[in-house]
């Protein structure tokens, strides 16, 4: 991956199954139970959450338990939390990916300021950060008393999914950064929100939903692991098309006949506009038939209601769907679909831009 070119942007590095290559909470639990800041229990289920977490990623359970973690260190001193810390910090460095400390020094060659951006707190992982080389931490923060001890509050947000990015958003502030100059590194989902905000997003071994999401967004897929790995480049419309369309036949629609006449006149290669009646909602599964039997690909113009849609949403994005915000009369969409067209592809409209009514 190129991170050679100068600006005033950061690099922000998520911790757990991207920088390493699992949980860091196991480690840093045992470490702090060792030296005796907390009970030698275990909560119930722990160790399975961890084993989870390892095994399909950042879930919902795994970021409750976490989000304990202030109440469960209230009374408890800073400087031992702090000190015992430090003992995880050399089981903590064995998890770190090969590619890693590579793809830090390469933002520091470029100038930019390399961040620990986590939901970890701070305290049981600033020492690891300043070890690794990072540059500064961004993390959730426990409150302290006057006497040093953690009050059971949070000093500020819990760093996780929208809370990391306002976090992300205040350190930035503060340092004079530009998100939209910037590089984060993520393997969840979780961390659309930062993904979404900076302006070079690279996903490091996703989990599931994520992959998805960054096939639609054309996000680079990236390795930390393998040092003559390349940056994968995101998966294409066109090529997720070709695939789906192999299953567009009429025979997955059995209560429906089908006639088609005419589909000779779709010219082979080349710029086409394809355009359709809507009368139903069938209609795009109609014209998808027609496009597979074309032996093309095309490009939908849809409206921002099915984008903005759980599920329908990214898949008409994975399939290189171009929004359009009626509502708006902003020029963007055409725009999107000119580019299309001079790049050789077919675009699929429907004039009407709504199913009549009466």
């Amino acid at each position: 991956m190129n991170t050679s070119s100068s600006s005033n942007g950061a690099a922000f590095i998520d911790l757990d199954r991207t920088l390493l290559s699992g949980a860091s909470g196991p480690i840093i639990s045992a470490a702090v139970r060792n030296a005796g800041v907390v009970s030698a229990t275990r909560l119930p289920g722990e160790d399975a959450l961890y084993r989870i977490f390892n095994a399909v990623g950042e879930n919902l359970p795994s970021m409750l338990l976490a989000r304990q973690g202030a109440a469960v260190m209230k009374g408890k001193a800073r400087h031992d939390v702090v000190a015992a810390a430090q003992n995880a910090c050399d089981d903590l460095l064995q998890l770190v990916r090969p590619l890693a400390a590579s793809v830090i020094a390469g933002h520091r060659e470029a100038g930019r300021k390399v961040v620990l951006a986590t939901t970890t707190p701070n305290d049981v992982i600033a020492t690891f950060a300043r070890r690794m080389g990072f540059d500064d931490v961004v993390a959730t923060r426990f409150a302290v008393d006057e006497q040093g001890l953690y009050t059971g509050e949070l000093d500020g947000p819990f760093t996780w999914s929208a809370g990391k990015l306002a976090a992300v958003r205040t350190w930035c502030s503060h340092h004079h950064i530009s998100l939209s100059e910037s590089y984060a590194y993520s393997d969840s989902v979780y961390d659309e929100p930062l993904l979404n905000a900076v302006g070079f997003p690279q996903v490091v071994n996703p989990d599931a939903r994520l992959t998805v999401m960054a096939a639609a967004r054309r996000w680079p897929i990236v390795s930390f692991d393998n040092p003559d790995a390349q940056a994968k480049p995101p998966l294409q419309s066109s090529d997720i098309q070709k695939v789906g369309l192999l299953f567009a036949r009429p025979e997955v629609f059995p209560f429906v006949k089908f006639s088609f006449t005419g589909v000779e006149n779709i010219p082979s290669s080349g710029p086409v506009v394809l355009v359709a009646n809507h009368r139903s909602y069938f209609d795009v599964f109609a014209v998808a038939l027609t496009v597979a039997k074309s032996g093309r690909t095309v490009r939908f113009l849809g409206k921002k209601e099915v984008f903005d849609a759980p599920l329908i949403g990214q898949l008409a994005s994975l399939l290189g769907g171009i929004r359009v915000d009626r509502a708006s009369g902003s020029d963007e969409p055409l725009t999107h679909a000119a580019d299309a067209l001079s790049a050789g592809e077919m675009v699929a409209i429907m004039p009407q831009g709504t199913i009549p009514r009466g």
